[in-house]
């Protein structure tokens, strides 16, 4: 089941239809509080969300999805009309797997609603192979509650800065390129620089203080995460 939430009738029946004509099981709501109000009804794979809405925008109904445990993990594109770079950059930070710029094309939309469920499916493929509580040195991640905390102190991260520390303790040791790193984080069909990479470290880096160093800088390369006495890039 897919939930999109679009106040243009023409559009919204349009995703509707081509959805279904996919195989998808489709439902298009006029406003997010209906949306909000079918959530508990069923079990939706992804949600395709305008962020220009009456009464609730996009943003608002998105952070409404991360908080509530049943629908926390499930995917989530954005549907705008804007081409700001810093309105996508605002979705995408605030938890959104990948967004579509109108006017889009059908093709398009069906591709990058079944990229968004891959991924979604290999994640969830994965969750039993990962710890729900990592501890190094004097950080702890709760990947249940979504918290961080450096020498007892509850760290506030976005979305984006917790899933891209999260990749980088998993693979502790490894490099990880900034292309892999916004294929796996951001999702492939964000067109961002990988500046988006650096500037999210750098944002983590300042957050988490003497464990920063933990995250190290691989010239020309990308970043890992390792021991605490090595050397910040």
């Amino acid at each position: 089941m897919i939930f999109c939430v679009e106040d243009e009738k023409s559009i919204r029946d349009l995703i509707v239809y081509a959805l279904k004509a996919q195989g998808f099981e489709a439902v298009g709501f006029e406003n997010g509080e209906e949306m909000l109000m079918q959530i508990e009804n069923y079990n939706p794979e992804l949600f395709l969300l305008d962020i220009m809405l009456p009464g609730i925008d996009g943003i608002e109904i998105m952070k409404s999805i991360r908080e509530n445990p049943k629908t926390e993990s499930i995917p989530v594109i954005m549907l705008t009309a804007k081409g700001d770079e810093f309105d996508k950059i605002l979705g995408l930070d605030s938890g959104a797997d990948d967004y579509i710029t109108k006017p889009f094309s059908v093709l398009e939309l069906i591709a990058r609603v079944k990229a968004a469920i891959r991924r979604s499916k290999r994640k969830s493929d994965r969750i039993s192979d990962r710890l729900e509580l990592i501890k190094i040195d004097n950080l702890t991640m709760d990947v249940s509650s979504r918290e961080v905390k450096v020498n007892g102190q509850t760290i506030e991260l976005t979305f984006k800065e917790f899933e891209l520390l999260k990749k980088l303790i998993e693979n502790k040791g490894i490099v990880l390129t900034r292309e892999m790193l916004l294929d796996e984080i951001w999702g492939f069909e964000y067109g961002g620089e990988t500046r988006t990479v650096d500037v999210h470290i750098a944002a983590i880096r300042n957050k988490i203080g003497d464990m920063s160093s933990c995250i190290q800088t691989v010239r020309n390369v990308g970043y890992k995460f390792g021991d605490r006495s090595s050397k910040k890039g």
